[in-house]
């Protein structure tokens, strides 16, 4: 009866154990959220940029100035910050972005959005601090060609671009050798 008994709890404990590790490996597996990871690599001089980000969709949503607010510091992405790192140091708009690896945000407008670069690149999304920010810019959206479902970046020989929804925002850099 002991045994038994002993057995049972063996038993339910290793169920318990399988199960969470099921669910654990379920939470680890990034490519599985509703925004998946996505990386955008490019080359701008002989400058490496690549911009690591988890790319939501539109899903019928009106994006910007209602999903993304105006005038609020938003993530650039969903989930863990969206980073940006360069091997070599750049011109963004004209001043300087030494190299390292950012945490990317932006301030959307109708007509302008600031874009900053973050000193802190390992970070939940929604954790941002002011204090830190490496460098901040202005650029103009614009209206883009065709719908982008999903939050995309390009790296071009000219810079980012974020494309989603219906509009595009430009970033221009340079290398500065």
């Amino acid at each position: 009866m002991k045994n038994t008994r002993i057995l049972s709890m063996v038993a339910v404990l290793l169920l318990g154990i399988l199960v969470s590790t099921s669910a654990m490996a379920q939470k680890q597996d990034k490519a599985q959220r509703a925004s998946p990871p996505a990386t955008a690599t490019g080359k701008i001089g002989n400058a490496t940029l690549t911009v690591n980000y988890s790319s939501p969709a539109v899903k019928g949503r009106e994006v910007w100035g209602k999903l993304v607010p105006y005038g609020e510091v938003w993530r650039a992405g969903a989930n863990e910050a969206t980073t940006v790192t360069t091997d070599k140091d750049l011109m963004v708009e004209g001043k300087e972005l030494p190299a390292g690896t950012y945490s990317f945000y932006a301030i959307p407008g109708e007509d302008q959005w600031t874009i900053i670069f973050n000193k802190t690149a390992e970070q939940w999304g929604t954790q941002y601090s002011q204090e830190q920010d490496a460098l901040r810019v202005t650029v103009k959206p614009r209206k883009a060609g065709a719908m982008q479902e999903r939050l995309k970046y390009n790296v071009t020989d000219e810079g980012i671009i974020l494309q989603w929804e219906n509009l595009e925002v430009p970033v221009s850099v340079d290398s500065k050798e």
